[in-house]
């Protein structure tokens, strides 16, 4: 562990905690669900956010339309006819950024209310250290973390070489709209940080994931004489248990960064639907899924390995084999993505952590997708890096530590200075 030089340390020093906290407070007071007024909302409060930092601000509708029409584009869970794209940049707007700051400003539904204290999610609520609310992981706090490295590089009075940008986009969660829309807009840096959080950890790699969707086709009759008919539940019992298989025989072997996880690639069926009468057999079952992308394969790969486990099962069938299930993908694309091996981007941010923290992080690969394989894709080489436990993304006990947001708003503004200022 290093010591700070003298702009380095200025630069920590010049973290504010209580004007991160106050922006995280706004920030989880827009209820910027996917594909609601809210995601423009939020949009809008960091384009100003980052004006009244001093930034160039590049402020932009998304025509989604058009965006959806792109052969790569990578998909949406959600509709919406509009979205706002939003970029700051910190130096001469004619030269590439060295380094961007990265957050997605969208969050996912609250769940039950009642389960939230007092039953409002979008009011920020700070006990014992810990900021609770929606969005305050996933990830508002690496939103505020970055604007409060920003702002600690302003007020050091730092001067940067070469341009600082902080990229902020919508729809990260149903497929990264946003992320992409910011890529084809020409908007590019040497390398980027994703605040997403990482419970300390430095995450290089991410595995990929892909909404499945299964259509069971059955034989109606009347309950009490069932077996003239064919239940779409028990054959869609029959191609579960053939999905459990893949899953296994997908997660025999994992990747480097991934050991670590039991099952780096899982596989689960989230909404199952069937049937209209209690007492007739149901001749339609509709079953939507999560699936995993491993690292080294792509996602044309991925969805073949799955549909012909489909096909297999289905042939195997006596039923199935006449009337096999459909398998279609609708919603997000995430492919796999990953930071090139050897690159600096991964030791030097390790760096910043241990100078600022005093403890050096772990490294490990993400099970989940995120827009870290469309900023690698675009050739920025990019490592998720912010605070908070996935494991509190998308709860109802949703939370961060404050005090995890400010160290990576330290570790954030440390890396500005070493990567813009030389």
């Amino acid at each position: 562990m290093g010591e700070l030089t003298a702009e380095e340390a200025a630069a920590v020093a010049a973290v504010d905690s209580g004007e991160i906290l106050r922006d995280l407070g706004d920030l989880v007071a827009i209820p910027s669900v996917d594909g609601t007024e809210g995601e423009i909302d939020v949009q809008r409060w960091c384009a100003d956010r980052l004006g009244q930092l001093g930034l160039s601000v590049d402020s932009w509708e998304i025509d989604v339309a058009a965006e959806q029409q792109q052969p790569d584009f990578p998909g949406v869970e959600v509709e919406r006819s509009t979205a706002m794209g939003c970029v700051g940049l910190l130096g001469d707007p004619t030269v590439v950024p060295a380094l961007a700051l990265y957050g997605h400003t969208d969050v996912v539904p609250a769940g039950d209310l009642d389960r939230w204290p007092d039953g409002d999610p979008f009011t920020l609520r700070v006990r014992n250290g810990l900021a609770w609310g929606r969005g305050a992981c996933d990830m508002k706090g690496g939103v505020a973390a970055a604007l409060g490295a920003v702002a600690a590089v302003r007020r050091a009075g730092v001067t940067l070489a070469a341009p600082l940008a902080v990229h902020f986009v919508a729809a990260e969660e149903d497929g990264g709209l946003g992320a992409y829309a910011t890529l084809r807009r020409g908007h590019r840096a040497g390398v980027c940080i994703n605040a997403e959080p990482t419970q300390g950890a430095l995450i290089p790699a991410n595995a990929g994931s892909l909404t499945f969707r299964l259509e069971v086709a059955g034989l109606a009759t009347h309950g009490s004489t069932r077996r003239r008919g064919v239940s779409a539940i028990e054959k869609f019992e029959y191609l579960h248990r053939r999905l459990r298989e893949l899953e296994a025989y997908r997660n025999a072997t994992s990747a480097p960064y991934f050991d670590h996880l039991g099952l780096p690639w899982p596989l689960s069926v989230g909404l199952v639907s069937a049937g209209g009468w209690a007492s007739t057999v149901p001749d339609r079952l509709v079953a939507d899924g999560r699936y995993g992308v491993r690292l080294d394969e792509t996602i044309d790969e991925a969805m073949a390995a799955f549909e012909g486990a489909i096909a297999d099962a289905c042939a195997a069938d006596v039923w199935l084999a006449d009337h096999p299930a459909r398998v279609s993908w609708p919603g997000g694309r995430f492919a796999p993505g990953a930071l090139p091996d050897g690159h600096p981007l991964l030791g030097e941010l390790s760096r910043a952590v241990a100078d600022v923290r005093r403890q050096a992080p772990a490294v490990y690969g993400g099970s989940y997708g995120s827009d870290l394989r469309q900023y690698s894709r675009a050739g920025i080489a990019t490592v998720q890096y912010g605070p908070g436990d996935v494991r509190f993304a998308h709860a109802t006990d949703e939370h961060v530590a404050v005090a995890d947001v400010v160290a990576c708003a330290r570790v954030y503004a440390v890396m500005a200075v070493r990567t813009c200022a030389t």
